[in-house]
């Protein structure tokens, strides 16, 4: 039986044991989860106290553009970064004013701040709740490590994000508006379930697990029509989910196998989208095996779940449990 089966079976496994332990709706929080929980709260306080920490805190494209221009011009030299990078004068000098110092770390801390009373709230019971279900599963440190991860790669390419409609409309709003908060990480953990339990019903909703990312990024979309600054939340959202899926797919640890990444077909990347747009889909996410694997998508011999052209045994009693 392959390595990617036995996976497979044992996250199965470890979700219907943590399911049948007999917990509380209400308790059974994983102690790094209130820490994580513990963190937030005090960012949030420490932000509503101090409004100045925003700027040392959140991310504001506007400060670590500039951060990025000077770290050039001491390695490569004032003429050499100006000719390489082709900036002109006329698109630096407004980013020269900001009202603080470019810092760096903005990446790392923009995550864990959160500047509403219902943002606090929804991610720290977001984080309570689903980590009490995937950090058993994924462990302590994987948890921690899926946490670091997708939240730096959000604020990276929410940073992109933000220079780029500046570059496309010269609305300098872009630049300087503080964009912080956990949403992002939350949606990485929506493909975490997806990835678990993809056709575990909710209950109340009566919509299966594995829509819940797509579901989340649909509504965000709709309700972006109807607000101020869109900007302020739904790259971050789109960046989680998406990275969230990349690091699961490609990048996390199987500690019982040493294995990396989910290369089920049930946890392909056109699976966020309706049946009929997968085959458009499939083609184009073919480019991420290739760029992160070395293979097409539909090469099941490297993937471990063919021996010779025929299926192992235990693969399909894996994908109708996953189905169940």
């Amino acid at each position: 039986m392959s390595a990617p089966v036995v996976t497979g079976r044992f996250d199965i496994l470890l979700f219907a044991i943590h399911l049948r332990q007999g917990t509380s709706f209400y308790t059974g929080f994983t102690r790094q989860c209130k820490g994580l929980a513990v963190v937030l709260v005090i960012g949030h306080i420490v932000v509503q106290i101090f409004p100045s920490a925003v700027g040392y805190l959140a991310l504001i494209p506007a400060n670590f553009w500039v951060f990025l221009y000077v770290a050039g011009l001491f390695l490569f030299g004032v003429g050499r970064w100006g000719r390489r990078c082709k900036l002109q004068c006329s698109y630096i000098l407004p980013l020269m004013y900001c009202r603080t110092i470019p810092f760096a770390w903005n990446l790392l801390t923009a995550g864990y701040i959160e500047q509403s009373v219902h943002g606090i709230i929804i991610t720290a019971l977001g984080l309570l709740f689903i980590g009490k279900l995937l950090e058993p599963i994924w462990g302590s440190r994987e948890f921690l490590k899926f946490i670091f991860i997708v939240n730096f790669l959000t604020s990276l390419g929410v940073f992109i994000t933000a220079i780029s409609l500046y570059y496309i409309t010269r609305q300098e709003n872009y630049l300087y508006m503080p964009i912080s908060g956990f949403h992002g990480v939350l949606s990485g953990f929506l493909v975490g379930i997806k990835q678990i339990i993809p056709d575990q019903e909710l209950s109340s909703l009566r919509i299966k697990a594995k829509w819940l990312p797509s579901i989340t990024l649909l509504l965000a979309i709709v309700i972006s029509f109807f607000t101020v600054d869109p900007a302020l939340y739904l790259p971050t959202l789109m960046f989680g989910t998406y990275f969230g899926w990349i690091y699961l797919r490609y990048m996390q640890r199987k500690p019982e196998t040493k294995l990396k990444g989910d290369p089920s077909d049930d946890f392909a990347f056109s699976t966020f989208f309706p049946e009929f747009l997968r085959p458009v889909i499939d083609p184009i996410a073919s480019v991420f095996d290739r760029i992160f694997c070395g293979r097409s998508e539909g090469s099941d011999d490297e993937r471990g779940h063919t021996l010779g052209g025929a299926p192992l045994p235990g693969s399909d009693s894996v994908e109708a449990s996953r189905r169940r």
